[in-house]
């Protein structure tokens, strides 16, 4: 349960895109939009019910400019939170111009182990501020202009053009967690029609390559569909283990900026 939850607000922060440029119409050209809310099942084997995550979209301002306030959360449920609850609360801020967060919030509790952290951008002077609220500390950090966070990744990827990409091709992003740049590389599969509680839908499949250690062991593989339209939207995460698989599936979505297709056959 601990691993999909991390999965969901980690994995899809594992590409690397040029900024592209933006006018005053970019909103037209955002690929989610205000209101947007995503709900995920989080299970084993896909049998076992171990949770459910949502990631929501909402509007807010910094300075006086827009942007976007994403707030993800993950929490155990059933037979799971007997023996280990697991309650995690992420939040990221993120300007509408560019795409990238000026400040990221990380409230978690997992079987006990609790995270209260605050990270605020600055790039004027190219360093993160990360406060931990838990110990009462703070501490600055430097950060490359192209930074994002575990939240931020996933939107920013959502808003860019990844249909051309050829297989086996592997894309990477730098992105700020536990007081480090961390280098995440991923690779393209190829393209696939998979079955959703919601019929057959087109989807984008991927391999992260996974740092051994810090999410999944070395022999445990990871595969992650996102749609393939203009959504972009997650579709469903597999880690494939010694015995069955760990999984996190769209379970119930809204809001969307874009007509979700879905495949029905004649």
């Amino acid at each position: 349960m601990k691993k999909l939850i991390t999965l969901l607000m980690l994995i899809f922060s594992t590409y690397s895109f040029g900024q592209s440029s933006v006018n005053e119409n970019i909103e037209t050209k955002f690929a989610f939009q205000k209101g947007e809310w995503l709900k995920f099942r989080m299970s084993y084997s896909n049998f076992f019910n171990a949770g459910y995550s949502t990631i929501e979209v909402r509007e807010t301002t910094n300075n006086s400019k827009e942007a976007f306030h994403i707030i993800g959360k993950g929490k155990s449920t059933g037979f799971i939170s007997l023996f280990f609850k697991v309650n995690d609360n992420y939040e990221s801020f993120i300007y509408k111009e560019s795409l990238k967060p000026y400040r990221f919030i990380r409230k978690i509790n997992e079987g006990g182990h609790t995270k209260d952290k605050e990270i605020l951008f600055d790039y004027d002077t190219n360093h993160a501020i990360v406060k931990n609220h838990k110990h009462k500390t703070e501490k600055k950090y430097p950060i490359s202009s192209n930074i994002q966070d575990m939240l931020s990744s996933l939107y920013f990827l959502r808003n860019q053009q990844i249909n051309n990409l050829t297989i086996g091709e592997e894309i990477e992003l730098k992105m700020f967690l536990d007081q480090e740049i961390t280098n995440f590389k991923l690779r393209f599969l190829g393209k696939e029609i998979i079955k959703t509680k919601y019929g057959n839908v087109r989807a984008l499949k991927f391999r992260p390559i996974v740092q051994a250690g810090r999410v999944f062991k070395e022999q445990e593989s990871v595969t992650v569909w996102i749609s393939d339209d203009k959504n972009k939207i997650p579709l469903r995460i597999k880690a494939s283990l010694a015995v069955g698989s760990l999984r996190a599936d769209l379970d119930e979505f809204k809001g969307l900026a874009h007509p979700f297709n879905i495949i029905f056959n004649n």
